[in-house]
């Protein structure tokens, strides 16, 4: 009977672990360079962050609008400037606690470090879960090392994120063993007799409630529906061949340059439309990489400093390989990168003095109007959730709110 949050709670959990995310697929042979019908139109969200930020000097450029002087780390981006903007004054108000801000970065939900601390669900999971069924995973979460994931329900629950590119790849291109395939039917089957018996039980209260706590009633009877849907695409997803690539995975290859191939080959397969990645760092020549957080705390040393622009520096290159091949990248009638969002920034502004106003935020892709340095004020920050909202638009949600946003972010 269901009498307790707890029985409640158990069973729903039980649910979420049956993978009942998952939905419709397009029902087509997929392959490098074959898009299928209708793909050109659909729209992608990629959401990057490097915790540590980026040393300011070298990231914001000299100027506003679309005359700007492209600063150090942006002139790696100078073949893409049509296709990005560059912002300054973005923040999360509230949102401090310093490195732990990573929490709230696409939450946007307030002190991170606070005793009482709950946060809510982030930008890609509101995504997920109005658009994430109609590809096979609703959506990728993915990190790096020891950086914990950017991904939280809508309960507050950190979820788990993938940090190895071999899990990502073969979640992505390798068919289970039948056995495997098989088990998992199981668990797919006893999900769905669960609700059934949820279900039952529910409707045996329909007599003993108010009108009330019948519109309740009503709400979660479409809630079962929903995932009784999820279920019977799960179990056709099982069913359908995972997409054949032209790509030979390197175990030993640089992590962080896999993770952006496997993101690119993600998109274009239309295995997923969604992504959040908390990226790390690549090797680099001369420069130790688990002293990076001592280097980004650099006090204005300038043989720190000098470090730590080394990294920063390979992190823009990493990105804006990323960038090129999805702008290189056929999808319908366009480029990969003219339907995909791609937002990248920091947790941190200032990752030297723990300060996390003025963040580096970069958005590229999704045919916004791109080309140009938005400035708001320094002091008094804009809501970086108002570029969360121009994303969930470029998606095609109808809303102007989530979190702290004040509607969308204007100027593009």
């Amino acid at each position: 009977m269901i009498h307790t949050q707890e029985t409640k709670f158990g069973r729903r959990q039980f649910l979420k672990g049956l993978g009942v995310t998952l939905s419709l697929p397009f029902l087509e042979s997929l392959s490098i360079g074959a898009v299928p019908k209708g793909a050109g139109a659909a729209k992608r969200a990629v959401f990057i962050c490097y915790d540590l930020g980026f040393y300011a000097p070298n990231f914001f450029p000299q100027g506003t609008g679309a005359a700007y002087k492209p600063s150090p780390y942006l002139s790696k981006l100078e073949g893409l400037r049509e296709q990005y903007t560059v912002f300054s004054g973005l923040s999360h108000p509230g949102v401090d606690g310093g490195h732990q801000a990573y929490k709230s970065f696409l939450t946007a939900v307030p002190h991170p470090r606070s005793p009482s601390y709950q946060n809510s669900i982030s930008a890609d999971q509101v995504l997920a879960e109005k658009i994430g069924h109609q590809t096979r995973y609703s959506y990728l979460s993915m990190t790096e090392g020891g950086l914990g994931g950017l991904s939280w329900n809508r309960n507050g629950v950190q979820i788990p994120a993938d940090r190895s590119p071999q899990r990502v790849f073969d979640k992505l291109f390798v068919e289970g063993k039948a056995s495997e395939k098989e088990a998992i039917q199981a668990k797919l089957d006893t999900g769905g007799s669960i609700l059934d018996a949820v279900l039952e039980q529910a409707s045996g209260l329909q007599r003993r409630i108010g009108r009330q706590d019948q519109d309740k009633l009503d709400q979660y009877f479409s809630s079962i529906r929903e995932t009784e849907q999820r279920l019977k695409k799960s179990k056709q997803w099982l069913k359908t061949p995972k997409p054949e690539i032209d790509y030979a995975f390197d175990a030993d290859a640089e992590q962080t340059a896999t993770l952006y191939e496997l993101i690119t080959l993600a998109l274009q397969t239309d295995s997923t439309r969604i992504i959040a990645f908390n990226a790390g760092v690549p090797e680099v020549q001369g420069v130790a990489l688990d002293k990076h957080h001592d280097y980004s705390h650099h006090g204005k040393d300038a043989e720190k400093i000098a470090k730590l622009v080394k990294i920063e520096d390979a992190n823009m290159r990493q990105f804006t390989s990323f960038l090129q091949k999805l702008r290189d990248t056929p999808d319908g009638s366009g480029r990969l990168l003219d339907n995909t969002a791609v937002m990248m920034g920091s947790n941190l502004g200032n990752a030297s003095s723990h300060d996390t106003k003025n963040l580096p935020v970069i958005l590229a892709g999704g045919r916004f109007r791109h080309g140009q340095h938005l400035a708001f004020d320094a002091q008094d920050n804009h809501p970086l959730c108002n570029v969360y909202v121009s994303m969930f638009q470029h998606m095609g949600l109808e809303t102007d709110r989530f979190a702290s946003s004040t509607g969308t972010i204007t100027g593009i």
